[in-house]
């Protein structure tokens, strides 16, 4: 059975206006090409919907049934390319993106600012996990796109680097590193070291660039506020990557940045090959890469330091 919207509109139009002249007008049509359109409907159909005679256009009983359901599919399909159409203007739809907790804390809330004022209708979900979980979600569909730590180049899957962050030793104020002009690993090491859990991106990376060196390791924690913490307590020192900066700006810590081979942490952008994004995370997707991190801003410059200087302000 081929019925078309056209041939819907022509018989709900001829049902109000009972009159083939004035339905004919209503729908830019000719007479002829009108009554064209309501008989090709009949057969298809294989009912009669009108009765007509020379002073009246009457619906027939199957007419008036057939007129509920010709007004719901028009109904829904006029919702459908509205649908479309704001979907095309990004007034609604829905964008998920996975990506590290402390690019989703220290980055990402000033770029979905933009992103939502631009475009407020549309819905935003944000999952803050570790890298192989931020592969994951893209792998499974639960993720648009994601930021990770991970090259995960894939027969479904793309990565693209996307930004990268040196590593800072950040310590307490007053601390011995701090006098040295430049600090080696193996100073680093000659102090109790807070680790980051071993499944972090942060502390991968880490444990590549100083093997075979053995770190005075005292505890290893999952959240990056906690080993600011400890830091801060003076339990020990740390390193960690630019983007998690941020989390040490407090009173009493120091940041350096260190010069060691090897030690640049990589973020790439991670998308399915086989599907393309919608319109809602493409535009998403498109603002990301416009705006990325400004990982310069984040290192403190400067010789040795004393108590006060080279402190976080972000």
């Amino acid at each position: 059975m081929n019925v078309s919207t056209r041939q819907l509109q022509a018989f709900i139009a001829l049902t109000e206006q009972r009159s083939f002249t004035r339905a004919a007008a209503l729908c830019h049509l000719s007479q002829p090409a009108f009554s064209a359109l309501i008989a090709q409907l009949e057969e298809a159909l294989g009912i009669r919907l009108f009765d007509r005679s020379t002073r009246h256009v009457e619906p027939t009983a199957e007419g008036r049934e057939f007129e509920i359901s010709a007004r719901r599919v028009l109904t829904e399909f006029d919702a459908a390319l509205a649908g479309v159409s704001d979907q095309l203007a990004r007034r609604r739809g829905r964008v998920s993106i996975a990506l590290l907790p402390s690019l989703a804390a220290g980055w990402l809330p000033q770029v979905l600012q933009a992103y939502s004022t631009r475009y407020p209708g549309i819905e935003i979900e944000v999952a803050d996990v570790l890298s192989e979980a931020c592969v994951d979600r893209v792998r499974s569909g639960r993720a648009d796109f994601a930021l990770a730590a991970i090259r995960a180049d894939t027969p479904e899957l793309q990565a693209e680097p996307f930004c990268s962050d040196g590593f800072h030793l950040v310590c307490p104020a007053g601390h011995p590193l701090t006098r040295l002009a430049e600090v080696e690993p193996q100073d680093v090491a000659a102090y109790p070291f807070i680790h980051m859990a071993r499944t972090s991106s942060v502390r991968q990376y880490l444990d590549a660039a100083l093997h075979p060196l053995q770190m005075q390791t005292l505890m290893e924690v999952e959240q990056l506020a906690t080993a600011m913490g400890m830091v801060r307590a003076g339990l020990g020192i740390s390193l960690m990557p630019a983007l998690t900066l941020f989390h040490f700006a407090h009173p009493g810590l120091v940041i350096r940045p260190l010069h060691w081979a090897g030690l640049t942490r990589q973020i790439y952008l991670v998308r399915r090959r086989d599907r393309s994004l919608s319109l809602a995370a493409q535009s998403l997707y498109e603002q990301v890469l416009a705006d990325p991190p400004e990982t310069a801003n984040a290192a403190s410059t400067g010789g040795p330091a004393d108590e006060g200087e080279m402190r976080a302000a972000y």
